[in-house]
């Protein structure tokens, strides 16, 4: 892991050696190590050190960006160099101001000495056990135990100088049978939080209950998505119509129906990177702090997410949002969080008369960005649910459903919810999704 100090002399070095009007260089660095499995066997171990400098550059209106994965002075150099003689050769973008200038930055916990500490041993450890579960059921198990420590430092010519280290774990596992399959994962910054065991329990199960499935109908049915379906489904939301590029670019659903109801009053989701339940981290790659932005209030359209650019066109200031530069997203809600109800997941599926019980979706694409429309296949585990009990395992479907449409619709949301990529959502009870096939 790079320190505060070698971070810091890098961002300085190229910062001194610059002659662009504005400059901001991001250093990132990222370790990785990553334990696969497959056949209840451990297939490979890997280890990966990377350390990345982005430059961009302002002369004027015009932008200049360049990266290198060389930290030495000259290579850093040439870097800022490059960036400047790219700026020479564009237009000028006429609607840049400036880049931004700096703000308190809050203090976050976001590293665990457990994570960075890991040891391939005792990742090997942890897939013997795993492996075990899953052959009780005479299965196999496939999937993964990775850890990961960043670095990320940013610094700018206005005077920007942040700092963080981040570490994360993730488990994910997949228990396999001739006909049948199940999933569950845990995700968290610190290691000794993750119950690998107690997921591989769960996919063992999943699997076990998936055997000999059967055909389903296509049409609508009520369903209830477990929190890995639930959570898909909002990270889509999040890139199709939480940040303020694509509203501005009037691409997203919220565009004209900001202070209305547009899902079920249920609904309330927001972009929190300091609350510690979820990944947390203080800033965003242009050094501003994150905060609290409400997205959605009890099915009400309320704020979107900005970076500087997005934030200069309409005269507001940065919600902590920024991806690395340059990118064509735009800003994008990256710390998300859905309401909790007080249903569980048995009272769910005891009170649906009707319906398909949802572990989770696989190979999601959108159709329609500003409908939300999205289609996508389910996985490792689906289940027809008769009269509040599951009645049978299903052969997986494809979907075709609107997100807005189908969170209008909401009967009961999980009292507890669980990290899902990047975001913490609950168990979802639906009126109505739509299966195509």
């Amino acid at each position: 892991m790079r320190s505060r100090e070698d971070v810091l002399e890098i961002l300085e070095a190229a910062l001194r050696h610059s002659r662009a009007d504005q400059t901001e260089v991001v250093v990132w660095n990222r370790e990785l190590q990553l334990t696969r499995f497959a056949n209840s066997a451990i297939h490979q171990n890997l280890a990966e050190s990377n350390t990345q400098v982005r430059v961009r550059v302002a002369l004027g209106k015009r932008l200049g960006h360049a990266v290198t994965n060389r930290t030495e002075a000259a290579e850093v150099a040439q870097a800022v160099d490059r960036a400047i003689a790219l700026a020479r050769l564009v237009e000028p973008n006429k609607e840049f101001v400036s880049l931004p200038a700096p703000a308190p930055l809050p203090e976050v916990r976001a590293f665990f000495a457990a994570t960075a500490a890991s040891e391939p041993e005792s990742r090997a450890d942890v897939v013997a056990r795993v492996a075990g579960i899953a052959q009780k059921g005479n299965c196999e198990a496939a999937g993964s135990l990775s850890v990961s420590v960043d670095v990320l430092g940013v610094g700018s010519s206005l005077g920007i100088r942040a700092y963080q280290p981040v570490t994360q774990a993730q488990f994910t596992m997949i228990v396999t049978d001739s006909d049948a399959s199940g999933f569950a994962q845990a995700v968290s910054r610190d290691l000794s939080k993750l119950d690998c065991s107690a997921a591989a329990e769960t996919a063992l199960r999943k699997c076990l209950d998936s055997r000999r499935p059967a055909n389903l109908t296509p049409g609508e049915y009520a369903v209830v998505l477990e929190p890995a379906a639930m959570g898909e489904l909002i990270l889509f939301l999040a890139y199709l119509g939480f940040g303020a590029t694509v509203v501005q670019e009037d691409r997203s659903f919220l565009c004209g129906r900001f202070g209305t109801q547009v899902m079920s009053e249920q609904v309330s989701i927001w972009d929190d990177g300091l609350d510690a339940r979820g990944l947390p981290l203080a800033f965003d790659f242009e050094g501003m702090p994150k905060r609290r932005v409400d997205l959605i209030e009890r099915g009400v359209a309320r704020g979107v997410v900005y970076d500087s650019y997005s934030a200069h066109k309409e005269k507001k200031t940065s919600t902590g949002h920024a991806l690395p530069a340059p990118n064509t997203w735009g800003p994008i809600p990256t710390n998300l969080f859905m309401a909790t109800g007080a249903s569980s997941l048995r009272e769910m599926i005891e009170g649906t008369e009707r319906g398909v019980l949802v572990t989770r979706f696989h190979y999601v694409n959108p159709i329609h960005e500003k409908r939300t429309d999205v289609t996508g296949m389910t996985r490792d585990g689906t289940f027809l649910i008769e009269a509040g009990r599951i009645a049978r395992p299903l052969r997986n479907l494809r979907f075709t459903q609107s997100i807005v449409e189908a969170l209008s619709g909401v009967d009961l949301l999980g009292s507890e919810a669980e990290v899902v990529g990047e975001c913490t959502v609950p168990a979802v009870k639906l009126r109505r999704f739509r299966f195509s096939s």
